[in-house]
């Protein structure tokens, strides 16, 4: 009944999580670890339902603006973390529940994707929906506005500990997500939750074949302790 957890290093190590993982298992797991602040609240939404998320964060810190300065780039660190990605990670930009900051769009899916990352969270706006939603791009995000960042916020750092809808995220962090919301999943308990997870994966498995063959709720609960 039980069964392996895959490692960071093992080759096929982010397509086993989307394929034997989901979201609510890891958030019972960090719970029982007692790591109870790393779901993300229910407004930050899949933009497409059908796809999983699952990389190792890279992140970005927004702050309000506005204006932009004459000669500035105001995209000039929100560029150089997109250029600066590595296959396998996760874009999660936080923007401090601002309701002015649309961080993300079609050209930086692409570029993303060129990349080899594996999605993106924010607690902004998203943009250009349909253009990301035919590429199937996993996108978590704060909501759906036509606004540019551009003279409403900017990337003041990047590759720092940051804040996403009230979760804190740290470079490296392992983040998941599914239909039911996104979690963020600290890299210094990142062996045990997989571990805990894969184990219940299993247990909940037993426990679904055992009730599908009609057997009572509570005696496969006292023999598995999955609920």
């Amino acid at each position: 009944m039980t069964a392996r957890a895959p490692k960071r290093g093992d080759p096929q190590f982010l397509d086993e999580l989307r394929a034997r993982l989901y979201t609510a298992v890891l958030s019972d797991v960090l719970d029982d670890v007692g790591v109870r602040n790393q779901a993300m609240p229910p407004r930050i939404r899949p933009l497409d339902d059908e796809v999983v998320l699952a990389g190792l964060a890279r992140t970005g810190l927004f702050r309000d603006v506005y204006h932009v300065a004459p000669d500035e780039n105001p995209y000039e660190l929100e560029i150089r973390i997109l250029d600066d990605l590595k296959p396998g990670e996760v874009v999660a930009f936080g923007c401090g529940g601002s309701g002015r900051i649309a961080p993300w769009g079609e050209l930086l899916t692409t570029a993303a994707r060129a990349r080899g990352a594996t999605g993106a969270v924010t607690d902004g706006f998203v943009r250009d929906v349909r253009g990301i939603r035919s590429v199937r791009f996993p996108v978590f995000h704060g909501g759906i506005a036509p606004l540019d960042s551009k003279g409403r916020g900017k990337v003041v750092d990047i590759d720092v500990p940051i804040e996403c809808a009230g979760v804190r995220i740290e470079p490296g962090d392992l983040v998941f997500g599914d239909v039911d919301g996104l979690v963020v999943v600290p890299r210094r308990i990142e062996d045990e939750v997989l571990a805990r997870a894969f184990d219940k994966v299993a247990r909940e498995n037993t426990t679904r074949d055992e009730l599908l063959q009609g057997a009572k709720l509570k005696d496969v609960y006292d023999r598995y302790g999955v609920l």
